[in-house]
């Protein structure tokens, strides 16, 4: 960003972040949000522009918590950084970035600790790439039932990027990983409100960190990370629930010891069982951190209640993703589940992207009850009924879209 971009665009976004008119600066008409409906109880939600954004889904204000409407899915299998969600735990962020003077820093258990400029990573390490779905951990917990405590998310906190930076096993090699460490753990600029809460900071055991696949990422999609997203450096963690995804990422340190921080040790946690579940309603025994998505799809050519008309081949289009094996097939039933069909996938961006699927089909008149389902490479596949936990994470049941065949 210029100078007066970065003035206009601060002013546009401190407007936003103070529950003000929600529009990209210089953009603004003045009139108020739209309305949406997300699909079950309390689901009226404004749809609201800041800056460097469309129109998102607004859950709240402070902090921002901005969901993609569902029909930018159907738009293709890289999600534009303009509808990309948006999702942070603490309202103080960090306004006063300057991409000049900003620094890197990577310390703790290492030989060489070290400052890194964003100039430094662009031009004295390889630039590597990843197509990689960003998941929250609470996506789609609206439609838990019954009903659990947190941000009642439609199914829009979820997006698929080109992701470009420097490979986090670079970096952890130019400082000298020293032996017997056992985690690396990452902080960025966003602070919380008061002295008493503990700071967002996440690990990863060493040897994923130094998996090849972890970036420390400046761009997206081809351009600089909106500032929403983590400008101008977040973590990305193909795979992985989007709590590991640091945005303005500015610490990196390796640890001897696991760590111990609130958000690995208390929250962000699942049922320590195969399913990561417990019967509704109930308690589990052990907890573990959630680590890996879930394989999930949905259907993104037809909206519920949408009208197909008889007779005649409509093609219904979707997406599948999974926390790295790839998708090997997505089936589709028309009839509720009495009988699937397997689609067509669409093009491999590699194993932890959107895999699009598309199936022509031609419906006798009446209501059917659309279901997707998605097999990944390792034999994976959804559950026709929902898992549930306490914290409404990793929902990943066989969705239903009800059309009306006319």
């Amino acid at each position: 960003m210029t100078a007066f971009d970065r003035r206009d665009f601060l002013a546009g976004l401190s407007v936003a972040l103070a529950g003000g008119p929600a529009f990209a600066a210089g953009k603004g008409s003045g009139e108020g949000p739209s309305i949406v409906q997300l699909p079950f109880a309390n689901g009226e939600r404004p749809l609201v522009r800041y800056p460097q954004k469309r129109p998102l889904i607004r859950l709240t204000t402070r902090p921002p918590q901005l969901e993609t409407p569902f029909p930018v899915f159907a738009e293709g299998a890289i999600t534009p950084n303009d509808a990309f969600f948006v999702r942070y735990h603490f309202a103080d962020l960090p306004l006063d970035v300057d991409p000049v003077t900003f620094r890197l820093a990577i310390g703790g258990h290492v030989e060489r600790p070290v400052s890194l400029s964003l100039d430094d990573l662009r031009r004295r390490f390889p630039v590597r790439e990843i197509v990689a779905v960003n998941q929250c951990s609470g996506n789609s917990r609206g439609f838990f039932d019954p009903r659990v405590g947190g941000g009642q998310l439609g199914h829009g906190a979820m997006g698929n990027a080109r992701w470009q930076g420097v490979a986090l096993r670079d970096l952890l090699d130019h400082a000298g990983v020293r032996a017997g460490a056992a985690q690396v753990a990452f902080n960025g600029l966003d602070m919380p409100p008061a002295p008493t809460m503990p700071d967002f900071a996440k690990a990863l055991d060493i040897d994923h960190a130094r998996d090849g696949e972890v970036l420390v990422a400046w761009g997206m999609n081809g351009a600089d990370l909106p500032f929403l997203n983590g400008y101008p450096l977040r973590l990305v963690v193909p795979g992985y629930y989007g709590t590991y995804w640091i945005k303005h990422l500015s610490e990196i340190t390796v640890l001897d010891t696991a760590f111990d921080g609130y958000w690995m040790k208390s929250a962000y946690r699942v049922p320590d069982n195969d399913c990561a579940c417990v019967p509704p309603g109930g308690k589990p025994e052990k907890t573990r951190p959630i680590s890996r998505l879930t394989i999930r799809s949905f259907l993104t050519s037809h909206a519920e209640g949408a009208r197909l008309p008889a007779g005649r081949e409509v093609a219904l289009k979707g997406i599948a993703f999974d926390g790295g094996p790839g998708i090997s097939g997505v089936a589709v039933s028309t009839d509720g589940g009495a009988s699937w069909q397997s689609a067509q996938l669409g093009a491999d961006l590699g194993r932890y992207s959107f895999r699009e699927w598309q199936l022509g089909v031609t419906l006798q008149p009446g209501e059917h009850r659309v279901m997707v389902r998605a097999t990944g490479r390792g034999g994976e596949t959804q559950p026709l009924d929902p898992l549930w936990q306490p914290s409404g994470y990793m929902r990943n049941v066989v969705e239903t879209t009800v059309v009306r065949v006319v």
